[in-house]
């Protein structure tokens, strides 16, 4: 953790001083979270086009804030155990960050539940800081090869076995695995990995100018404060998003979604029909949807368009109009 020993391999010199700028960074990653779950939230309330956060762009920089959380794990194990484990500040560390995941999986569980949270970022931290203490007193090069292993195997191998529900936090399971946040040990134990690699080869000199860096108070100080309280700001952060999301919509009105309903309809049409015929279609089915009281609960996903005799209706007469 900041504030601890640093060891480089070399002699210490003297008192270490705090690298206030990973706790800025800490703070960066969870105000880059609280974006992306924002956007989230805005999809999920309807206000923005549904399969927004699924665009490539989103999927990369959500996988990136993971990996930053992740990696910033691994500096701050060797920042503050390499010389040796101190195991009081470690398991009050672990049991704080377990409890907060344990809150998560029991909260998403009621809210979510067919994509509750059963291994997230914090189980994630909590269980892969304990695998990762064995590396903590290795060579760097030792958590180089595991973490090169690690990505091997990922990317070439998954098993039916590791589907069974008890092992779907291993990460390797052949079926894609519902769940609103999913961090696995393969492949992400890698990026923990990789922090303990880049902490310990970083030299004396290199903590020193780190330790330097400053930003403009205004600033790092609300960095710093967000990095130092991550846990509480990452079990809080949702609620306050959500709920002010939930008082707006009260207020406002729930939003049109008509854009997502033609956005849905035709980028399914457009698999096996022309841009002519989806146009009608998707325009025909919308306003037969609505006329029918249909609409909403077909986009909340309460209505199973394969079984529905009311929608199989509307889709058959849609279709033969759009024929015509």
């Amino acid at each position: 953790m900041p504030g601890k020993r640093v060891s480089s391999g070399q002699p210490a010199t003297g008192p270490r001083p705090r690298i206030t700028i990973i706790d800025v960074a800490r703070g960066i990653a969870l105000l880059a979270m609280t974006v992306y779950h924002f956007t989230w939230d805005l999809e999920f309330f309807g206000w923005i086009l549904p399969g927004t956060i699924q665009q490539s762009g989103w999927v990369l920089f959500a996988r990136s804030i993971a990996f930053s959380f992740l990696f910033l794990v691994g500096v701050s194990l060797v920042l503050g155990h390499d010389s040796e484990i101190r195991w009081p500040d470690f398991w009050k560390r672990f049991a704080k960050v377990a409890a907060g995941a344990a809150l998560i999986s029991l909260g998403t569980w009621f809210a979510f539940r067919q994509g509750f949270i059963f291994f997230g970022i914090l189980h994630a931290i909590a269980l892969f800081s304990i695998f990762a203490l064995p590396f903590v007193r290795q060579s760097w090069l030792f958590s180089a090869v595991a973490a090169a292993a690690i990505t091997g195997v990922w990317s070439s191998f998954t098993a039916p076995l590791f589907g069974n529900s008890a092992l779907l936090w291993v990460g390797l399971s052949p079926t894609p695995i519902a769940s609103n946040d999913y961090v696995p040990l393969f492949p992400w134990f890698a990026a923990v990995l990789l922090g303990i690699v880049a902490t310990k080869l970083a030299t004396t000199g290199f903590w020193n100018r780190l330790a330097s860096i400053s930003l403009p108070s205004l600033v790092q100080r609300p960095l710093i404060f967000i990095g130092q309280h991550s846990l509480i700001y990452y079990l809080l952060h949702q609620l306050v998003l959500m709920g002010g999301l939930w008082v707006f919509t009260q207020v406002a009105g729930p939003p049109d979604r008509t854009a997502s309903f033609i956005h849905l309809c035709s980028r399914e049409c457009a698999q096996t029909r022309d841009a002519n015929f989806c146009r009608a279609y998707c325009s025909c089915t919308m306003e037969s949807f609505k006329d029918a009281k249909l609409f909403t609960p077909f986009l909340d996903g309460e209505i199973d368009m394969t079984t529905n005799r009311e929608i199989r209706k509307v889709v058959d007469i849609c279709s033969t109009r759009s024929n015509n």
